[in-house]
């Protein structure tokens, strides 16, 4: 893949299952090694230098990488302390994810499927990370939950975050996207503008 990212760049990555998005944001969280070429995040050679870019980058996988013994609150907490973030950035994310007051007591293994995605995002609004790296973030969320999340993703990019997001759900990922990379079989078939790429303002 020959692919160069831009900061407030919200990138769109499409293709069939097996076309290496997941892999290539995996790559791009340190996750995985580099076995040949060059790539570089955030300044960082990911050849030797993996480890140094993970508080400067946050990752949403398939799984939230929740502690279902733990409440909402406290797993915000746990993992957004990590990367720097104070009390009030903890605050500010679970209220503007809808986790605030009863629910951020609740303990994770009593959240539906919904609720346990929107507070791995709570996580990544905390941490304020530069580059967003999301793969199917929009899974197990509901309308109002969907709406919630391309706002938050808008919103990270117009503060200076740079968003790479894997996803199938196109019409939904495509409002946001302000660029569309289509990968096949690992490598690059297309990198265009978003068709839609003026209107931001989502709901």
């Amino acid at each position: 893949i020959d692919l160069t990212v831009r900061p407030n760049e919200i990138v769109l990555l499409r293709g069939p299952n097996g076309a290496g998005k997941t892999s290539l944001l995996r790559l791009c969280a340190g996750l995985l090694a580099v076995d040949q070429g060059e790539a570089t995040v955030l300044g960082h050679d990911l050849r030797d230098d993996r480890k140094a870019l993970r508080t400067r980058v946050g990752y949403l996988g398939h799984a939230n990488g929740l502690y279902d013994d733990l409440t909402v609150e406290d797993n915000v907490r746990f993992w957004a302390t990590i990367a720097g973030a104070d009390g009030a950035e903890i605050a500010t994310a679970l209220k503007e994810l809808g986790l605030d007051g009863r629910l951020a007591t609740t303990p994770v293994a009593r959240l539906s499927a919904g609720q346990r995605r929107r507070t791995a995002l709570a996580v990544m609004v905390a941490r304020r990370p530069e580059l967003w790296l999301l793969d199917e973030p929009h899974a197990a969320l509901d309308a109002a939950g969907r709406d919630l999340l391309d706002r938050v993703i808008v919103m990270a990019a117009d503060a200076g975050a740079t968003v790479l997001l894997a996803s199938h759900e196109l019409d939904r990922a495509e409002a946001v996207a302000r660029r569309v990379v289509t990968l096949v079989g690992g490598r690059v078939d297309a990198d265009q503008p978003a068709a839609n790429r003026e209107r931001h303002d989502v709901p």
